[in-house]
């Protein structure tokens, strides 16, 4: 979850997945994406909490843990071009547009991560991520997933954009406004989605919102096929299905009907 500070308090920045994806498809979404296997083996330049410390706020192992933390940072760079990564240890770029080419080539898989940050001198900034949440998709789903949810603040100078084929749309709004389209059709929230973006609307400042050190508890929601609205059991799942528009149902697929 990329976030910023804006007039009316923090703004978030979202995708509207094109309708082609195997998963998800349409729905609006946070910039992420799947562990790569060279995730795993990465060797390179780390500042900030080592994959011990991520691993135990994760309940995972540290090789995983890691893996974790690269694929975030990958996936935003990918998916946005927001880098969290700088030239030293406390330090972070300010203008991602000069590693265009690199990022074509991590899209298409012809580079790996830690090659593309060793040949450009640059340093993991794993201290500007924070970790947030942990939800697994239900077993009903024919596609599974362990989707873990860090948060970062946007660096200064970079901007987040629209070139990735994965969306149709982009924005940054308060989580509140998201909700508010939710409510009105005009966009669609996956459960987990919605639970963060709730959580993201009670902080005042970007600051508060690095500060906070939730608990994190894994969740996989439980489909139920003979509950008439709510066919999935998860925290809170009674309000998110209350506000749900009437022409929106999630189901096994949790794809729109």
């Amino acid at each position: 979850m990329l976030v910023r500070d804006g007039a009316h308090g923090p703004e978030v920045f979202l995708q509207r997945r094109v309708n082609a994806m195997a998963f998800a498809a349409g729905m609006t979404v946070f910039p992420g994406g799947g562990v790569d296997p060279s995730d795993a083996s990465a060797h390179l330049d780390w500042a900030g909490p080592e994959p011990a410390w991520w691993a135990d706020r994760f309940g995972t192992d540290a090789p995983r843990a890691q893996a974790l933390v690269c694929a975030a940072v990958r996936e935003t760079f990918e998916e946005c071009g927001v880098l969290l990564a700088g030239p030293t240890a406390d330090t972070v770029v300010s203008d991602t547009s000069v590693y265009a080419a690199a990022r074509a080539r991590l899209e298409r898989r012809d580079l790996t991560f830690a090659d593309f940050l060793t040949q450009e001198n640059l340093v993991l900034r794993a201290d500007l991520l924070r970790p947030w949440d942990n939800w697994i998709t239900p077993e009903v789903e024919p596609r599974r997933y362990d989707t873990r949810f860090f948060v970062a603040v946007l660096p200064e100078g970079q901007h987040a954009d629209d070139a990735t084929s994965e969306a149709e749309v982009v924005t940054w709004c308060t989580p509140a406004e998201a909700i508010t389209r939710w409510k009105n059709g005009l966009d669609v929230l996956l459960p987990p989605t919605w639970t963060q973006l709730v959580a993201l609307a009670e902080f005042p400042s970007t600051a508060a919102i690095l500060a906070a050190s939730p608990a994190i508890t894994p969740i996989m929601p439980v489909y139920d096929p003979t509950a008439p609205k709510a066919a999935l059991a998860f925290p809170h799942a009674d309000r998110y299905f209350a506000d749900l528009p009437d022409n929106t149902r999630l189901r096994g697929s949790q794809r729109p009907e």
